[in-house]
This record gives C-alpha cells, structure tokens and sequence, in this order.
C-alpha cells in the first residue's frame, strides 16, 4: 500500500490507540482485536471478517517504525485526507511539494533539497514520476502467530504442523482484483497517476484521484472472491520447526510466510511466538535445568547416594556427610544442547523434607538427638550478635 493509500485511513482508530502508542501498546492491541474477529472463530461474519483485515492492514504498517514513520508523516501533511494545507493557498487543495523541490535540479541544492528528498516518498519527484510512485510495489506487511508446546518440546525441538488463516493472495483473481477473464484498466480521470492536478496560479495542486483511490487502474468486475482487493482470507498448514532450546515468549521467523506483497513485491514475514507450559520438576535457567529433590536431615548429616531423573534417564548423586540444605549439585552436560554445540548442566537443589507429624518412636530418637546436641549453637553469629545488646 502506497503513502497516498494511506491518507483517508486511521490505523490508530482501527486498533484503538492513540496516536502517540508505543510499540507493545499496538501489538497488545492488534492481537486483542485479531483474536477477537479471527475467521477461525466467526465463521461467516463477514464483518468481522472486514475487521480483522482492517487490524492486520494497521498492525502491518504501525508495527514497522519506517512504515509508521511515513505514515505520520502523510497524516501530518495531508490532515484529514484532502491534501497539503498550504497557508494562504485558499481553497482546500493540496500544494504539490514535488513541482517545486523534484524539478529543482542542481541548482537548488543548497536550499530546499533536504525537504525535498523527505517529502519525496509521499509526493513522488515530479509529475513524471508520480504515477510509478502511486503505483510502486510495496512488500506485504508481516503476520504473528501463537504456539503452545510442551517443556520437553521446547528442550529437544519439535516439528509442528500450524494452521494459520491470514491474509493471502487471492487464488481466484491470481491478485489483481478482477473477475477471471476480466482485468483492471488504466482510470480515465488520472491516467494511471492516481493523482489528480490542477493549477492556480504559480502553484500546482494535486490530491489522489477519487474515482480509483490513488490506485491508477478501475475494476469494472471485480473478483467474487476477494471483492476486488486482490487479497482474500486463507487457510493454509504450515510445518514450522521449533529449534532445540527455544524459550518462552521467544519469536521464530518464517520468511516470506506473511501477507502477500502488492504489485508483485514479496511477502511480509511470519513470526510465530511460542510459549512453553511448565514442567512439573524441571525448571530451567538459560541452557540449564534445574531440579529440586527432598532429602531428610540424617540424609544431609550422614551422607547418602542419590538418584534424580533426567529429561531422558536418571543419575546417581553422592551427597557428602554434613551437607547443608540448599545446596547445588551440578550434573555436567545434562541440560538443554543446541544445534550450535553449546550445552548446559542439569543443576540438582538439595532440600531438607521436615515431617509434618512424628509418631511416639521418631519424636523420642529426636529428642535423644537434641540432648545429645545440646551444646551446640546452629547459629553462633546470631547468638554473639544478641548477646551485645
């Protein structure tokens, strides 16, 4: 879609943000909205079906700084969708920056050649260029997408198949908008420019053309399927290959799998966000598992041998006599292997387990144990500490 395509639409509205959002204020947006009005989940509202075009079409260009960017700038300088304010101009035309700065030639370089290369991706360079400028191809917008995987998947890798429905080239029409059979023809008004000029005095004014929307071409017969946009809402099985490690909330990139690019430019991308549900034992801590076991105190006082799982087997752990609760025994090479070589450990939490309840025989060998230490103080800093006071 072209800067002049852009003019008469509010993408800020269609996500309902403001105009100064940030940046995960609009992805927070977009996916409400998009989950709200998937097709997936109104089959055969069409308005709701409209909807979620309308939010993918702003997400496609809010969500890319140097899109939103150019479409700031196309707000701020045509207003409301009529053109250029020009002051004292009179009337409600719009002043045709590119007359001036895109045929100004050498000999204005040191005046107003900077403004003229920022305004050229919205006015074009001249009359000459502006209906290749109107009519450029303009890459499609990119497209994110949710999975859910398991813990062990997102350790070991995965290959998924994804069913995903977006926005896609319309099979019927191959794209152009038009009944099979029928094509797109050159708009009379404008002569495939997309802009309509005038001039009033030493200015020249210019605005899109109002009979193709700045498009440059009519269709008389549009395609059924698509309504004559070119684009239609598809549902497609992708296999998406989920790498060995991935983490929670992380994005995979597929090129080329998004939105389809207009006048024959490529496809946006598809990133599909992944999140991983919890294991019930296994933490991790980067490339690291991590794993909590219960020991009894005479377990850590006496020293014993442990057996832990792992993600695929089980390990034996010598835990010294005197060992204290809370301590981390590592496990070399145990942990998460990526494809590039690394690997981490699997990390072992020793946790003293205390009985909630003791029967007559185990509370009187405690008891024995506790005068037998009677003499020892567990916390010698602290007691120093009160005894100054």
């Amino acid at each position: 879609m072209s800067a002049r395509e852009w003019i008469g639409k509010d993408f800020y509205r269609e996500l309902g943000v403001s105009s100064d959002a940030t940046a995960d204020e609009i992805k927070k947006a977009y996916r409400k909205l998009a989950k709200e009005n998937h097709p997936d989940a109104n089959a055969g509202n069409a308005q709701a079906e409209q909807k979620f075009k309308a939010v993918s079409e702003a997400y496609g260009v809010l969500s890319d700084a140097s899109k939103r960017k150019e479409y700031d700038e196309a707000r701020r300088l045509f207003g409301g969708g009529g053109g250029f304010n020009f002051p004292g101009g009179g009337g409600g035309g719009s002043f045709d920056m590119g007359d001036i700065f895109g045929q100004a030639g050498a000999g204005q370089q040191g005046g107003f050649g900077g403004l003229g290369d920022i305004l050229g991706g919205i006015f074009g360079r001249g009359r000459s260029s502006a209906g290749a400028t109107a009519n450029r191809p303009q890459r499609g917008a990119d497209v994110e997408t949710d999975v859910r995987i398991d813990f062990t998947e997102a350790v070991k890798g995965a290959t998924l198949p994804l069913r995903l429905s977006s926005p896609a080239t319309c099979a019927t029409c191959s794209g152009n908008g038009a009944r099979p059979g029928t094509s797109p023809r050159t708009c009379p008004t404008c002569s495939g420019s997309g802009l309509v000029s005038r001039s009033q005095g030493a200015f020249a004014f210019s605005e899109p053309c109002r009979d193709c929307r700045g498009r440059g071409t009519i269709i008389d017969d549009p395609c059924p399927e698509c309504g004559g946009e070119g684009i239609s809402t598809r549902t497609r099985t992708l296999t998406v290959r989920i790498p060995p490690g991935v983490d929670d909330d992380q994005r995979i990139r597929l090129a080329g799998q998004g939105e389809p690019g207009r006048g024959g430019a490529q496809a946006g991308d598809l990133y599909v966000r992944v999140h991983v549900a919890p294991h019930a034992l296994f933490g991790r801590k980067g490339l690291d598992l991590t794993i909590t076991v219960p020991v009894d105190f005479t377990e850590l006082a006496l020293g014993t041998t442990v057996t832990v799982p792992t993600l695929e087997s089980k390990v034996s752990l010598k835990v010294p006599p005197g060992t204290a609760s809370g301590r981390v025994l590592r496990v070399r090479g145990k942990g998460i292997a990526k494809r590039d070589g690394s690997q981490g450990d699997l990390l072992v939490t020793l946790q003293a387990a205390i009985p909630a309840k003791l029967d007559d025989k185990a509370r009187e060998a405690l008891q024995a144990y506790a005068e037998a230490m009677a003499g020892h103080d567990p916390r010698p800093e602290i007691t120093e500490l009160l005894q100054g006071r």
